[in-house]
């Protein structure tokens, strides 16, 4: 399985690195553009000419590259696998329309927050109804103690949450070059190998086959993306990947695990609310700038370095779940 895996991963990788010299240049004469806020740092008004909708770039390869594992026996259609699929591409459209829309009006006026929301909670809530007609209980699992904790209809909201709450991480975290893209390689390395070890669930080496082969598609796209980046992932990219991480922690029965493994993504989205609820009771902020990677810009740090730093933190955060997750 794991010969396979690594194969899997690597044509992806070619894959979508073929794909994005042929995107990229379509995309530039295409103008779309990414549109950048008035607040962000000096250092980023040279990136007014870079390309968004980037996603494309691993979402295409991966989801054909999946289909035509399917198509010579590679891989099974699990149901599981299923989920994942209308996730990853139900998520990716809605970023779509969103990005799309940018680039029509030419300003950062896409879908609105309540219309986003709304999607994704559709989307999300055919997501519940297909996980729990699989037969799967409402319940909290923390596998090293192997301790389950019914807790009945809160599930669902809870499931909701996590979806919702993941793909929205992502999205605010993609704020400089490969950051977004770096840590999501790093998440779906973790839920691959998590994947491996759930030999209960049906389908589980054909979600982990899937992480593989998507994180061989976002090693590609990071040559792109890493600083000077060429392109962005834009929202196509960010709601796709972080509904799909949701997804894994979901299906796999590790959604607390998630809060370790996506520990960035988590920070980041907390310092928006903290700065948000702070700002809405005393008209002051705590931090500089919102999210968080753009607190250190504003206190001189270099893009790169920035990047580097939260890509080990949220390397060692990994490491720590799969200890704790996994082999414990």
């Amino acid at each position: 399985m794991l010969t396979k895996s690594v194969l899997a991963m690597m044509i992806s990788f070619i894959t979508s690195t073929l794909l994005a010299i042929l995107v990229i240049p379509l995309l530039k004469k295409m103008h779309a553009h990414q549109r950048l806020s008035i607040y962000l740092a000096e250092a980023h008004r040279n990136k007014k000419q870079t390309p968004t909708m980037g996603g494309l770039i691993f979402i295409i390869p991966t989801t054909i590259i999946t289909i035509i594992f399917l198509f010579f026996n590679k891989m099974h259609l699990s149901y599981s696998l299923i989920i994942i699929l209308f996730i990853f591409n139900g998520y990716a459209l809605i970023g779509f329309i969103d990005d799309y829309l940018i680039i029509r009006h030419n300003n950062n006026k896409g879908l609105s927050e309540v219309q986003k929301l709304l999607l994704q909670l559709f989307l999300a809530l055919i997501f519940f109804y297909l996980f729990m007609k699989a037969g799967n209980e409402p319940l909290l699992w923390i596998h090293t103690f192997n301790f389950k904790f019914n807790i009945g209809f809160l599930y669902g909201i809870f499931i909701l949450f996590v979806l919702v709450a993941g793909s929205n991480a992502v999205n605010l975290t993609d704020g400089l070059d490969g950051l977004a893209g770096g840590l999501s390689a790093i998440c779906f390395l973790t839920f691959a190998i998590i994947s491996y070890n759930t030999g209960w669930l049906e389908g589980y080496e054909d979600i982990g086959l899937f992480a593989f082969i998507l994180l061989g598609s976002l090693l590609g796209f990071l040559i792109f993306n890493v600083s000077p980046a060429k392109v962005f992932m834009g929202d196509t990219g960010s709601l796709a990947l972080g509904a799909t991480l949701s997804t894994f922690a979901i299906i796999t029965r590790h959604e607390l695990l998630l809060i370790i493994i996506g520990l960035v993504f988590v920070i980041e989205t907390l310092t928006c609310i903290i700065q948000r609820v702070y700002y809405k009771l005393t008209k002051k902020r705590i931090f500089p700038m919102t999210p968080i990677h753009h607190t250190f810009e504003k206190m001189g740090w270099n893009e790169r370095d920035i990047v580097k730093l939260f890509w080990v933190i949220g390397l060692i955060a990994s490491m720590v779940a799969l200890g704790f997750g996994v082999w414990l």
